[in-house]
């Protein structure tokens, strides 16, 4: 099997980048993107239980892996969601499959966004994880606009070794993620 595009550039041009700007002592110590988790929630779906299955659907043609289900934790009245109801679809992304998806991501998708000028830094944790937001489905182009009955959104989140969000801004910005320049 032929190794991903990022995961070479990874390896080559990325971890000695960083270890000589962070000065570390050890090329184990450089970050890396451990996971990326694709969570889409649908809350229509209290009313139509089908809503699940299409975003069920629409998430594993996106990401070329099996998305599942997620069920509510919590009864809540006023949204007459009860607990154990399906109420959103995720996938988590590792390897291979990880770094196809955010090359993707960067070199397909997001430049598909209308008036797209880069990405905000706000999505950092504090731990190095990164959470970027999607406003619609249709920017990837696995997605076929004409089967598309309700345009929804996804949380694609970028799990990281990183202890501070300077390196994982550093290791993002390496691979290529479209940031805004500017201040956070």
């Amino acid at each position: 099997m032929v190794r991903p595009r990022l995961k070479d550039k990874y390896l080559t041009d990325i971890v000695p980048e960083l270890k000589a700007k962070f000065e570390y002592k050890s090329v184990m110590e450089v970050p890396k993107i451990t996971k990326i988790s694709v969570n889409k929630g649908i809350g229509a779906a209290v009313a139509d239980k089908k809503l699940v299955d299409v975003g069920v659907e629409e998430l594993t043609t996106i990401t070329g892996q099996k998305a599942v289900p997620t069920v509510a934790k919590n009864s809540i009245s006023n949204f007459k969601l009860r607990e154990g109801m399906p109420i959103g679809a995720r996938v988590t992304l590792r390897g291979s499959k990880m770094y196809e998806f955010l090359d993707r991501l960067m070199t397909v998708a997001l430049p598909r966004v209308r008036d797209f000028r880069g990405i905000k830094q706000k999505g950092f944790d504090g731990r190095g994880n990164y959470t970027l937001g999607v406003q619609e489905q249709i920017i990837f182009p696995e997605i076929s606009i004409d089967k598309v009955n309700k345009i929804t959104g996804m949380d694609i989140t970028f799990v990281t070794t990183a202890k501070t969000d300077e390196e994982s801004y550093a290791l993002l910005k390496a691979f290529g993620m479209p940031f805004v320049a500017g201040k956070k």
